[in-house]
């Protein structure tokens, strides 16, 4: 291979579909980024057959894939295939909950699922690689994209993550997508919870919190990670050869290949880094990065006179190739490069896709307030006009329960949650009213530009006439199921938030409707938590949907009649305020701990709800705690027990828990910290034994003391439970 085609191999460009233009056209007259817009796509075939290509992203139609890989493989000196990317983040025709969302079902086993049928469906249109899972720790409710991730906790997100990367890559076979771990790394800790500012995290809390998920995705075989677009303690981390060289290949024995994200290469020089973009594909290749995604101009193109010029080695750049390739021979495109046209349609239509986005909804919602039996409703007593009355515009809207990052969905396919309930009990047993507007983002959403389907509150909204409608159809009503939360626009990437409030005067019309001494149910539609003191004081049920996905309202209304107990928990801690955050369970115990939940002078510092919380229909009792061997030495494990019962009279599901505390040591240890979690299925009075290891595994971690990972001779609390404050425990002693 030519230096120039070595460089082509390492360079993804974006795909920018553009409709098909009048002959007569006259292109010269757009301004000039209209016009380079338009040109973009013929610029970037004439460079794929030229052998300066090695991947695309955006492209979703098998048949432009075909026509495009037809190029490189037709056209070009040594025939090499393209590798196509796409963001399928959770789901591509079907959507599934969003990540968040799914985390908060504590089931890998159906993650993986959900992830092998995306896998399955972007396959067949011709996809080979997804820009997925995010799986950033992320703390900050403020930052857009918490909602692409598994929230704040090392352990189950590192669960999460293998669970992802095994269903999308499963055997590697013809119906597998490359994953694509991001972002590396800590980019979740975002300063001010605002999506692209850079980061300062410890090394202690890299190694501990952030670091994890990752060694996870590559043990379970992740084939490619992307590196993360901000700097990192200093150092923009896509040349950041301490992150992508010593960490991500010597430490964690990563052996695919690392892929920027968009532009991030050519960003060094904006990040006042490079001077150049020469010198940024310079810094970014010595660093350790493979591939460059690329809007338009690569600055991967200068690599062969960098490799002339003395400052790149040119088996540096045979190491990079070697590892683009093999990702290539590995997913068969060289035996197999062109899809079947004519197979796409009926993947991305089946129905038992369909069903598993139901369940998957289903598994993840978690239900955060039930007092005096508020849920289930009981469909029997709903059976006159009007019984139940559904407001909110999220309760309605297709395109918002589908959640944000995704770009080939049917919104006409969604299941609303209105829709949901009608289906159920009638559509003359519930009412409608849309009620308050949801006000726009200040700043608009750059990727609502590319979606027709996205729904806004009209201009000449009439606020007050449309409350004071839905108060008085509450009035009128048996219960009142109050769909509140935000757009799907308002959660995602360049979607942070400086508030956590409800949107508009949401909140206004349910403290209205709530004095109409109705019975109220609210349902949050939101890829983050939201300030629900108000709600959680006054009314008698509160239901977290997330963003559901496809079949989310048929899911919500089998949750709300109670056809499946609720057993989603929660993967972060729920804030009062946005004055607490970011914030952990998981934080260590200093300077007065007796006062620790009265840190503010007028709210509490502890959360409305703690990780792990989600109540049930069912319950659930814990008990005879107990270890095999109550005392080990370092190095060694043991094992423990707990009985779990379902003392209610319906089945159900229970996720339970386990924490630790390490008491002394090398270093200070946080208060609690989750090293276990199994969902179960109980029938009522059916109690089950559950074990759990602890080992070096869970009992090490890495000290800023020693520079490395440690063990130590301590004595450790444990905790079993349905949540982060439970409460039966027991004692291990480790000795040296």
């Amino acid at each position: 291979m030519s230096l120039e085609e070595k460089a082509g191999q390492l360079t993804q460009y974006f795909y920018l579909g553009v409709p098909e233009l009048p002959e007569d056209f006259d292109i010269d007259s757009l301004p000039p980024e209209h016009r380079a817009f338009v040109e973009q796509p013929k610029q970037i075939e004439s460079a794929i057959a030229a052998g300066q290509v090695g991947s695309a992203l955006f492209v979703k139609d098998p048949v432009l894939v075909n026509r495009l890989q037809r190029l490189a493989v037709g056209t070009t000196r040594l025939g090499i295939p393209l590798l196509f990317g796409f963001d399928v983040v959770h789901g591509l025709r079907t959507v599934f909950p969003v990540p968040l969302a799914l985390a908060a079902s504590w089931d890998p086993d159906l993650i993986k699922d959900v992830q092998a049928v995306a896998a399955r469906e972007a396959r067949a249109a011709g996809i080979h690689w997804t820009f997925a899972p995010m799986i950033d720790i992320a703390r900050d409710a403020r930052w857009g994209r918490i909602v692409e991730g598994a929230g704040e906790d090392p352990v189950l997100g590192a669960a999460v993550a293998a669970a992802q990367v095994r269903g999308f890559q499963g055997d590697l076979g013809a119906q597998s997508v490359l994953a694509g771990p991001k972002h590396f790394a800590g980019y979740g800790a975002a300063r001010g919870g605002r999506d692209y500012e850079d980061a300062e995290v410890s090394d202690n809390e890299l190694w501990n919190v952030h670091f994890p998920p990752f060694r996870a995705a590559i043990d379970a075989g992740a084939v490619n990670v992307m590196s993360a677009y901000m700097d990192l303690n200093g150092v923009p981390a896509s040349a950041n050869r301490w992150l992508l060289t010593d960490v991500l290949r010597q430490e964690m024995g990563f052996s695919g290949f690392v892929v920027s994200d968009a532009n991030a290469v050519r960003s060094l020089q904006i990040q006042h880094l490079a001077a150049d973009p020469a010198d940024a594909a310079v810094r970014a290749l010595n660093a350790g990065l493979d591939m460059e995604m690329a809007m338009s101009e690569a600055a991967f193109a200068h690599l062969p006179q960098a490799v002339a010029a003395g400052r790149v080695a040119e088996r540096d750049i045979d190491v990079a190739v070697r590892r683009v390739l093999e990702a290539k021979f590995r997913l068969g495109l060289f035996e197999t490069p062109l899809v079947d046209e004519t197979a796409a349609e009926a993947t991305l239509s089946s129905g038992a896709h369909r069903d598993l986005a139901r369940t998957a909804a289903a598994r993840s919602i978690v239900l955060l307030k039930n007092a005096e039996h508020t849920l289930p409703l009981t469909p029997s007593s709903l059976r006159s006009p009007g019984s139940v009355a559904v407001i909110g515009q999220l309760a309605d809207s297709q395109r918002d329960l589908l959640g944000p990052w995704v770009f080939d969905h049917d919104t006409s396919e969604t299941v609303t949650i209105l829709h949901g309930l009608r289906q159920r009990l009638g559509e003359d047993v519930v009412a409608h009213a849309p009620g308050a507007g949801i006000t726009e983002r200040l700043f608009p959403s750059a990727f609502d530009q590319a979606d027709p389907t996205i729904l806004t509150t009209p201009a000449d909204w009439d606020d007050d006439a449309e409350i004071e409608h839905a108060v008085q159809l509450a009035a009128a009503a048996a219960v009142a199921v109050v769909v509140v939360g935000q757009r799907q626009n308002q959660a995602g990437e360049k979607a942070s938030t400086a508030t956590l409030a409800l949107p508009g005067r949401q909140l206004e019309q349910l403290q209205r409707i709530t004095a109409t001494g109705t019975p109220v149910v609210v349902v949050m539609v939101s890829g983050r938590p939201l300030d629900l003191r108000w709600a959680d004081a006054h009314v008698g049920a509160i239901v977290q949907a997330w963003y559901p996905g496809t079949r989310g309202g048929e899911a919500v209304a089998d949750v709300l009649l109670g056809q499946v107990s609720p057993a989603g928990r929660l993967p972060l801690q729920w804030p009062r305020h946005v004055g607490q955050v970011p914030m952990t369970y998981a934080h260590y115990r200093t300077f007065e701990p007796e006062n620790a939940g009265s840190r503010y002078f007028e709210e509490p510092s502890t959360p409305l709800y703690p990780f792990g919380h989600g109540l049930s229909y069912a319950s659930f009792e814990y008990s005879d705690l107990r270890l095999d061997r109550d005392e080990i030495t370092v190095g060694q494990s043991t094992t423990v027990s707990v009985t779990v019962r379902n003392t209610s009279q319906r089945e159900g599901d229970e996720v339970a828990q386990l924490y630790i505390h390490q008491r002394h040591g090398t270093s200070s240890r946080p208060v609690r910290e989750l090293k276990g979690f199994q969902r179960i299925t109980l029938a009522a009075g059916e109690q089950r034994e559950l074990t759990f290891t602890l080992g070096p595994e869970q009992l090490s971690y890495w000290s800023a003391v020693t520079r490395g990972v440690v063990q130590d001779a301590t004595t450790v609390d444990l905790w079993i439970g349905g949540d982060s404050t439970a409460e039966l425990s027991t004692t291990l002693s480790v000795r040296a």
